[in-house]
């Protein structure tokens, strides 16, 4: 073969593989997600929060605690949103609810362009709920008991129809993530599907980075967004050692203190203060199905007397808490009862109790995280003090969400936000397995059964009178404070600090905790 031959060859070689090439990258273009357009004006370009591991934040893989979840939340979009003051339409731009609660219409905007570029369609509406039901998502307050049917009923119009009208549906419905019909319908095992369109949505954000091991996550602006514009191109969560001093050091934007290093930002004006509604809080809860004595409602009763929680307040939180309610619901919600029984700090009261149930001696292993130790001790230390004898078993968090999802302790403390939401949270803690069995929640009161609570539970579920609800809901208040299936400890309510010259959208969902969990402190809403 001459040289013109082989030159010949190499230039034909060379424009397939151009070709091959080329066809590749377009490839990959219209599979990857668009991120950020370079003509679009930010108001900060970078945004950097304290990290750590919750997880894939596709609606199958995330954490189950909040982190996960609303990390998540910035790439899939929902019906409605959660903002400052209630629900708000979102991907619906309006609704109705009809026939006496039975139905809610749902009118969708439209131009609405998942990631990776495809139109999202009212098909995808129908498609998230039908397989949300047969596959449930991490965080999803919808069974298949609640569903009917879900119909199109125009190109931009889904109706869904309910089998029992239930005050509490429009916010499940409306908070329920839509995910691409063209991706799941082909995913036969959800949980453990982790590629990369796993994490294609609609919302204003796409995932770009994600490292397990640093429990770090990089978001970009989705540039295609169809709703308010995004106020931040990047939003990072970076791992930190030390959230104050990377805070000071300028490598984090926001962080929260407890009140003994207030002064030193309340009084420069380069910071700004913002106490935290208390929607987030502790509880001590009992294994009333494998521990006979924890069955007597006065030994319930005598621990809930034995408990200083003030003093549990004023020593691990610096004072940044408030005083739980017996009857569950936090001071902060609108549903809260205040004519609830009390359990103030009383010690003799508990002997009392005691000395009634008959039993001669009690000793009781408590389960807790590790950074739940200290208020563990000082719990220990008070019931001590009335003759009741516990012993402390620590682990980290996620080992301690396992044993208690597996019924795997006697006495435990959980922490977690969600107390200020729809009040049917509730039936998922207390209602029993006897008529919410597939509502239960894996930390729910184990073992504890009350008719005349869970009637009053079906009850509020299906009025839809504000007033009426509220009266129910008192009673139900009133009944768990009685009962005790479980001794709330207190709400934390902490502060946050950023700084406005540098970021000042944060704002908080209406019952919810934390500026960055909200997804509008990002957006021009």
């Amino acid at each position: 073969m001459n040289f013109k031959k082989i030159l010949n060859v190499l230039s034909t070689s060379l424009f397939i593989f151009i070709l091959i090439f080329s066809a590749a990258f377009i490839l990959i273009l219209q599979n990857t997600p668009a991120i950020a357009a370079q003509e679009t004006n930010y108001e900060i370009e970078v945004l950097s929060l304290a990290g750590g591991d919750y997880g894939y934040p596709s609606p199958y893989a995330h954490y189950p605690r909040g982190p996960g979840g609303y990390k998540r939340n910035l790439i899939f979009d929902s019906l409605l949103e959660r903002g400052e003051k209630g629900l708000i339409p979102w991907l619906a731009k309006d609704y109705e609810v009809r026939n006496n609660g039975k139905e809610y219409l749902f009118t969708l905007n439209e131009g609405v362009k998942w990631h990776d570029g495809k139109d999202f369609t009212a098909a995808d509406v129908k498609f998230s709920f039908e397989y949300g039901l047969e596959h449930p998502l991490v965080w999803s307050d919808l069974t298949k008991d609640d569903l009917k049917k879900i119909e199109i009923i125009a190109e931009n119009k889904v109706l869904i129809t309910v089998n029992e009208a239930n005050a509490s549906l429009l916010y499940a419905i409306g908070n329920q993530r839509i995910i691409p019909q063209h991706i799941w319908q082909k995913v036969e095992f959800p949980k453990e599907y982790t590629k990369a369109d796993a994490v294609v949505g609609t919302g204003p954000y796409c995932l770009s980075d994600y490292n397990k091991e640093h429990g770090s996550y990089k978001f970009e602006a989705f540039s295609n967004f169809w709703g308010p514009k995004a106020k931040v191109k990047t939003i990072k969560f970076i791992p930190v050692s030390e959230e104050i001093l990377a805070f000071e050091k300028g490598e984090i934007d926001l962080i929260d203190v407890s009140p003994d290093l207030l002064a030193r930002y309340q009084n420069d004006p380069q910071f700004k203060v913002v106490q935290k509604p208390a929607f987030w809080g502790y509880r001590l809860i009992f294994n009333l199905e494998n521990v006979k004595e924890l069955e007597s409602k006065k030994l319930r009763q005598a621990i809930n007397y034995a408990i200083d929680k003030q003093e549990l307040i004023n020593k691990i939180e610096r004072g940044a808490a408030k005083l739980p309610s017996a009857g569950i619901i936090p001071p902060d919600s609108t549903y809260y009862n205040p004519q609830v029984k009390k359990y103030n700090y009383n010690p003799e009261k508990t002997k009392e109790l005691i000395n009634e149930t008959g039993f001669k001696k009690l000793n009781f292993n408590l389960k807790i995280a590790n950074r739940t130790v200290r208020m563990a001790e000082l719990i220990k230390e008070q019931l001590a003090e009335v003759g009741i004898q516990i012993k402390l078993i620590s682990s980290d968090t996620k080992t301690q969400d396992s044993r208690i999802n597996q019924n795997n302790y006697q006495l435990a403390i959980t922490g977690h936000g969600g107390w200020g939401g729809e009040p049917d949270y509730l039936i998922a803690r207390f209602g029993g397995t006897k008529f919410f069995a597939d509502k239960i929640s894996s930390s729910a009161a184990v073992g504890y059964q009350n008719d005349q609570l869970a009637n009053l539970l079906v009850k509020q579920s299906s009025e839809f009178e504000p007033k009426k609800r509220q009266k129910i809901l008192a009673e139900i208040q009133s009944i768990l404070a009685e009962e005790l299936p479980e001794i709330p400890l207190y709400f934390r309510a902490p502060y946050s600090v950023y700084r406005p010259a540098n970021y000042n959208n944060w704002m908080f969902m209406y019952d919810h905790h934390s500026l960055e969990h909200g997804k509008l402190s990002y957006l021009n809403y």
